[in-house]
């Protein structure tokens, strides 16, 4: 080795160090025959004459160029330096040590402060003379500059292969090259199916993670990449939510070629240069952009639609722009509001004992100490939208339950074919495996005994398999001619299936969304809500109603708080919630009465309850006080007023029967009351007819009255 002259005693008295570097995983991986000559350099070292030798070699695989991570053995072999523990530094070429004229520099003077020297697999350099200083300058400057040439060829080749169509790093799942080259759907039938059920179940579902957990629920397996000896490989595996959103999101299932769409940059970062990536950008903005480059699993308008609707449910990425997934709460209208005033969408707070009243508010300035821009119930401006939609949607109820029957029919066709191909692949490799057990000699047990068990795992498999398929096939049976005629039936009650407390609300957005883009509300004039609505397709249209205050948007009808303020002169509050029950009457909250809540409505609207006198002294008794009074049953009170000899009077139908004490006095009722004392008969005057004997009829009590 050239320059071994310059190592004094001193030098090959201290260490000699290795140090070993490959640019990539790849390197380390297949450029073997690199790695055997840089490590050769340790036995180069004890040629020299050193006897302590350190190989720092956990930079293999670490990029030295500028922007890249932390290098931990240069910072090593920096730190031994420092210590003045090196008497040599040996790299196989100089490039190893240093891609920038920042580490290069730094080693540098290191060296010369410490007397270090340096070395590459042809010659020792004194970093202290000036002409080998020469030498390594110019050495470390080409260094630098032949990472930049090369990188600039290789990124110039690349992308002029890129404009072509003709760079593939991986084919996705469900494409293939042919043997001209060009790209072509997968031939494997179950790969082309298995990747066209998640386009076909998105479109049902509208959401990634609603898309992934049918598949799953289902156990339909798709394709995925694997590499296998050397070489990617296609296996089918249960779905995960990643694969299942990377599948949506690929421009190149739509037949579509991009290149560049995610660009490295460089960024200062604590005071040091870091390489990352920037965000991805959209296709069309991408570096190369071949629209119908092949042949697409869907159209490209069906990708923009589907990227449309994934930014809107993606609330934390796009904020303002988002409409978010549907959920299940009752704010129908739930991202589809904006405020005119500030521009921002309106989202939904759940308030209330249980968290289920919406209401719609509008942010403004609250978050910054201010106010909120626009608040409102959704009770009364959901059924206003409810109405509107119903006008336009109940004429077409036919057609869509036409529409469901042929989904019905067809929405378990998708996973019972992955699952019915999934058996034929098993088929196919359950019969080779047969195949390669009977053609081995039978003689040859170490052989012959595993491509058994081979075998046998593959029978156990397709039995699985199909019976998995006979359970998918009975739970996807076709409709009959009765629910198919049903189904058509309901379609033409769609406005009636609409306000059924089992119509899904989830259901109920879904339709919203198909027909509405946008509402921007405002209050104008004050006290009135203002809404304009941009339904799909560019058409405008106007919606106004009065603002209702959520105490207003909870309260009692009218009518029911003129039976409460009627009754509870004479009734008690456990009477009168009997009353409106058996009526059907509601609360504001569409509850049933009790006690209690006619407690509340009674102090709401200041009604005073019943005094707590004796009945029986009262000027207006019940049934039941009246025949206290006159020593009777409630039969023969019944029976006189039905007779007309005596007068009731009701607040409502169903309420109880209110009776004038002097009306008990009259002559005609006063004669057939002694009477029937005295001889146990009711005869009512006028009454056609004989009467038979009181005791002797039913002595059943009419509550209600």
């Amino acid at each position: 080795m050239n320059g071994e002259h310059k190592l004094m005693p001193i030098h090959r008295s201290r260490k000699a160090v290795v140090y070993l570097r490959q640019s990539s995983e790849a390197q380390v991986r297949h450029h073997k025959e690199s790695q055997r000559m840089q490590y050769a350099l340790a036995d180069a070292a004890r040629r020299l004459g050193f006897s302590n030798v350190e190989v720092i070699d956990c930079d293999l695989g670490s990029s030295a160029s500028l922007g890249a991570k932390k290098r931990s053995g240069f910072e090593r072999l920096l730190a031994l330096v420092a210590l003045g523990e090196v008497g040599l530094v040996l790299s196989r070429e100089l490039s190893r040590l240093a891609r920038t004229d920042k580490d290069w520099c730094n080693l540098f003077e290191l060296c010369q402060l410490f007397d270090t020297r340096i070395g590459d697999a042809e010659t020792i350099y004194d970093v202290t003379s000036m002409d080998d200083q020469l030498v390594l300058g110019i050495k470390g400057t080409l260094s630098v500059v032949e990472l930049k040439i090369l990188q600039a060829r290789m990124i110039q080749g690349m992308e002029n292969k890129a404009r072509r169509g003709q760079l593939y790093r991986m084919l996705p799942p469900g494409y293939v090259l042919d043997g001209a080259g060009q790209i072509v759907k997968d031939p494997n039938l179950r790969v082309q199916h298995a990747i066209g059920l998640v386009f076909e179940r998105y479109n049902e579902c509208w959401s990634v993670r609603l898309t992934f957990k049918s598949l799953w629920e289902e156990g339909v397996e798709l394709p995925v990449n694997k590499p296998q000896g050397g070489r990617t490989a296609v296996v089918f595996r249960r779905p995960k939510l990643s694969f299942v959103g990377g599948v949506l999101r690929n421009p190149f299932y739509a037949g579509a070629y991009v290149y560049g769409r995610r660009p490295g940059e460089l960024v200062v970062k604590e005071g040091v240069v870091r390489k990352r990536q920037g965000y991805v950008r959209a296709p069309e903005k991408a570096r190369v952009f071949l629209r119908e480059h092949h042949e697409g699993y869907i159209s490209w308008e069906a990708f923009e639609e589907n990227q449309r609707r994934m930014q809107r449910n993606h609330v934390r990425g796009q904020g303002d722009v988002a409409i978010g997934a549907i959920r299940a709460g009752r704010g129908l209208l739930q991202g589809l509001l904006r405020c005119q005033r500030c521009g921002r969408k309106l989202h939904v707070r759940y308030w209330g004992r249980k968290g289920t009243s919406a209401r719609y508010l509008c942010s403004g300035s609250f978050q910054v100490g201010g106010r909120y821009c626009e608040g409102f119930g959704s009770t009364a401006v959901d059924r206003r939208f409810e109405e509107e939609i119903l006008s336009v949607v109940s004429p077409l109820g036919v057609q869509a339950s036409l529409r469901a029957a042929e989904l019905s029919a067809t929405r378990g066709a998708g996973a019972l074919e992955a699952i019915a191909q999934h058996v034929t692949q098993l088929e196919y490799e359950t019969a080779r495996a047969r195949e390669q057990y009977e053609a081995v000699d039978a003689r040859n047990r170490l052989v012959a005994a595993e491509l058994e068990r081979r075998w046998n795992e593959k029978l156990e498999d397709l039995a699985r398999a199909r019976r998995a398929l006979e359970e998918k096939g009975r739970s996807e049976a076709q409709l009959s001619k009765e629910e198919r005629e049903r189904l058509l039936e309901m379609g033409g009650r769609f406005r009636e299936q609409w306000s059924d407390v089992s119509f899904p609300v989830e259901m109920k957005k879904k339709i919203i969304r198909s027909l509405v883009e946008e509402i921007v509300v405002a209050q104008e004039p004050p006290g009135t809500l203002r809404f304009y609505v941009h339904w799909k397709g560019g058409t405008h249209t106007t919606l106004e109603m009065a603002k209702v205050s959520p105490a207003e948007a909870v309260k009692t009808p009218d009518e029911t708080v003129e039976i409460i303020r009627k009754m509870a002169e004479r009734h008690g509050d456990g009477q009168i919630a009997a009353v409106l029950n058996r009526l059907g009457r509601r609360t504001g909250r569409g509850n049933r009465w009790d006690l209690y809540r006619v407690r509340a409505a009674r102090h709401r609207y200041g009604i005073d309850g019943a005094r707590k006198d004796n009945p029986d002294q009262s000027e207006v008794l019940s049934m039941a006080a009246a025949a206290r009074h006159c020593g009777v049953s409630n039969t023969a009170i019944s029976r006189l007023v039905d007779a007309g000899l005596l007068a009731k009077r009701q607040v409502v139908p169903g309420a109880p029967w209110e009776i004038q004490r002097a009306d008990l006095m009259s002559d005609p009722v006063r004669r057939a009351l002694e009477r029937l004392k005295r001889t146990g008969k009711l005869v009512l005057e006028g009454a056609s007819g004989g009467q038979g004997d009181l005791f002797k009829q039913t002595q059943g009590d009419n509550n209600a009255r």
